[in-house]
């Protein structure tokens, strides 16, 4: 049966980090699902620490910025799966539905969310989520900015509520929101 955990903080609070030690504490494969996309010198800077980061412990690195049901579908033969990040997942679907002239609702994204975990109940691997938690701010300026706080926020409630265990990370400590 799946187990899903869940971790969430602030920009540099340590989660990454976290989930990557929590992650190759875990018997078995371990594949690393990949949402950022390749958008400037800098991100390729940040991606390749990343990688280098996990060099020696055997990663297998999958990049899935829109589709990580399909992801999932296709990594059935690892044990352990570490999603980084849902933040830049969400940035990506918002971005793509723009292109398309297409609107995203939190509704949308709560059900893609929950359709998400139910793909991932059906495998026998260890889930790890990264996200981001924007909700502790300023309220955004513009409508677009709103839209995707809003829209991640959804996403951290559904993924959070239907996890098995919930970690707030808060200067490079976990505190543990939920175990079951």
């Amino acid at each position: 049966m799946a187990h899903l955990t869940y971790i969430s903080g602030g920009c540099r609070s340590g989660k990454s980090n976290y989930a990557q030690k929590l992650a190759e504490s875990l018997p078995g494969k371990r594949a690393y699902l990949a949402t950022c996309p390749l958008i400037d010198e800098e991100m390729e800077q940040r991606i390749a620490h990343h990688q280098q980061q996990r060099s020696n412990q055997e990663w297998e690195t999958i990049e899935a910025p829109l589709d990580l049901i399909a992801a999932i579908e296709q990594t059935s033969h690892f044990d352990v799966l570490l999603i980084d990040c849902l933040t830049l997942w969400i940035n990506n679907l918002l971005y793509e539905a723009e292109q398309r002239e297409e609107s995203l609702t939190e509704q949308i994204i709560a059900e893609q969310c929950t359709e998400l975990v139910n793909v991932c109940r059906k495998t026998n691997q260890t889930i790890i989520f990264v996200t981001n938690e924007l909700g502790m701010g300023l309220v955004p300026a513009d409508s677009i900015s709103r839209l995707y706080r809003d829209c991640l926020g959804r996403c951290n409630q559904t993924i959070a509520k239907l996890a098995d265990k919930a970690i707030f990370m808060v200067s490079g400590i976990p505190l543990i929101l939920k175990q079951e």
